[in-house]
């Protein structure tokens, strides 16, 4: 077997049964990988030097085809279900040589990587990838060793990504032929017949939800994170369409990272080492960082170029809406490298809300933080389909319910151990969604309006504010911000029909309270205890 790249020594792939691969290329850079894929006749330039692909028969994740194996070290700890589905050790084993058999006499892209830029917390991670487009992004999303850290590299963690390769459901025991399992024990993530490169990115942040809170006191999370010129540290959580990024991407703070982070007992630290955004409908005036992030060794997916041109159509989704473009994060002008902070000063739950019922912002005390972290709402607004007219309620757990391996309870005790630890941090609910009216009736908050309250609350506005409670979710909202009008802190006051307010929010109200019914057994009576004060609707 032949090899070039930068490569350790020491390194092989024969404890991983491909020793008989036709070549490996080993740790190439973006230039060799964007060079391998045009030649292959897989990608090709855009006009701002990024490289342009198709995932294939996939655009997103499958949550349907993530497995987990199920054997002495899992049994007992992780949270089995619809997100967590059981798949036998065997299975695993006799996949994992069809896989083997698969890629002899292929060539294979080999990449050593690490995830978390503290390095106390460092996993080292060998990804082996039959396509090269595959290879740039473990480059451009996982953090990257020096050249003599490559010289003596030690992985962890191994996964094996072939596309190309298809189970077969009455001999792998997977569900169709497409699969993404994870094998704890053997600390192995092996996927098949997908080229959707977000399963690669997933898998590692599942093995850190693992691993971190249990055997580390770390709260993994699923946010984004940056920091104040004075030091001060602020985290983002919020579900798609939310304005994590947009809120997040703040010109006058530094990026920590956009979406995969721990919390350690004195810092907060980046997983990645990039960024996986969204592309539908972006542009320069909507989000500049990312649009001018999009140049050479940015590998997009599933775009389309305008008629006869290498210019991209970020408003074309034929092939999918889930236009994705990966970047390494220094791509970013003000981030933050290392991306490691101090613990947060302010953590903001954002949420859109087209009930139109929460408040623009309100101060969660530590019970709450928990029941709303475990809740992860939003709401996703409907009329894409016909007869559809009313809003959809979207819960999910931590805010990021598809990536838990544990019951959501371990996250949310644990953060509130962390907040309980340093009373000094202040959590938000931040609604981006409607005011003075559900969906059709009310209007979309001003992100000016929303802007204005996070700096507020970044600023230490509110310590000198006086707030009130409102009944049924009893949250706590100030009386007064400055730019922002003040019937706007109050929802109901926005409302013409206050009786129709009160009927929303007792109707929103239920749906939290039968939503959280399935975490019940596992929560604490503090979480228990900041449920909403909903009478039941018939």
């Amino acid at each position: 077997m032949n090899n070039y790249g930068t490569k350790n020594p020491n390194a092989s792939l024969e404890s991983l049964g491909l020793k008989n691969v036709a070549l490996a290329h080993w740790n190439l850079t973006p230039a060799e990988l964007v060079e391998e894929t045009i030649m292959l006749g897989m990608g090709s330039l855009t006009d701002t030097g990024a490289l342009a692909i198709d995932t294939g028969e996939f655009t997103g994740r499958s949550p349907k085809d993530k497995f987990c194996v199920v054997d002495a070290e899992t049994e007992n700890t992780v949270w089995w279900g619809d997100i967590n589905i059981k798949f036998d050790a065997a299975k695993f084993e006799h996949i994992f040589q069809r896989m083997q058999a698969y890629l002899t006499n292929r060539e294979v892209y080999v990449r050593d990587a690490y995830a978390c830029a503290d390095p106390r917390y460092r996993l080292n991670v060998r990804v082996v990838t039959e396509y090269p487009w595959q290879n740039i992004f473990v480059n451009n999303l996982f953090l990257r060793p020096t050249h003599d850290e490559l010289m003596t590299f030690d992985p962890e963690w191994t996964i094996v990504n072939a596309p190309g390769f298809h189970a077969d459901p009455a001999i792998d025991g997977t569900r169709q032929h497409n699969f993404a399992i994870i094998n704890f024990t053997k600390k192995m993530i092996l996927i098949g017949g997908t080229g959707y490169t977000g399963e690669i990115k997933k898998g590692i942040f599942t093995v850190l939800n693992y691993v971190l809170p249990q055997h580390k006191g770390v709260l993994s999370m699923h946010c984004s994170a940056n920091i104040g010129k004075d030091g001060d540290t602020a985290l983002f959580f919020g579900l798609s369409g939310t304005g994590k990024t947009t809120l997040s991407a703040d010109p006058n703070r530094g990026l920590i990272g956009d979406d995969e982070h721990g919390w350690s007992d004195d810092s907060v630290f980046n997983f990645e080492g990039g960024c996986y955004a969204k592309c539908v409908n972006l542009s320069a005036e909507k989000e500049p960082q990312i649009f001018k992030a999009i140049k050479f060794g940015a590998l997009l997916e599933n775009i389309e170029c305008y008629e006869g041109t290498s210019t991209v159509d970020y408003d074309n989704i034929s092939k999918t809406e889930n236009t994705r473009v990966a970047y390494p994060i220094n791509h970013i002008d003000n981030a933050v490298e290392p991306s490691v902070a101090k613990k947060p000063k302010n953590i903001f739950f954002l949420t859109c809300d087209a009930f139109g019922v929460l408040p623009p912002i309100s101060r969660l005390d530590n019970g709450q933080a928990m029941y709303h972290f475990i809740s992860g709402y939003t709401a996703k607004v409907a009329g894409t389909e016909m007869g559809i007219t009313e809003p959809t309620t979207t819960f999910s757990a931590c805010f990021g319910k598809a990536f838990l391996p544990l019951h959501p309870a371990k996250y949310a005790e644990l953060l509130g151990k962390k907040l309980n630890d340093n009373p000094e941090i202040k959590v938000w609910l931040v609604n981006t969604g409607w005011s003075g009216g559900s969906y059709g009736v009310g209007s979309r908050m001003k992100l000016s309006y929303t802007r204005a309250m996070i700096t507020a609350a970044l600023n230490g506005e509110f310590d000198n504010v006086e707030f009130e409670e409102l009944p049924i979710f009893r949250l706590r909202v100030p009386k007064s911000c400055s730019g922002v009008p003040t019937e706007i802190l109050n929802p109901r006051l926005t409302w013409a029909d206050k009786a129709a307010f009160d009927h929303t929010a007792n109707e929103l109200a239920n749906k939290f309270v039968k939503n959280f019914a399935q975490y019940a057994d596992g929560a604490s009576p503090e979480i228990l205890a900041a449920a909403p004060a909903a009478a039941v609707v018939a």
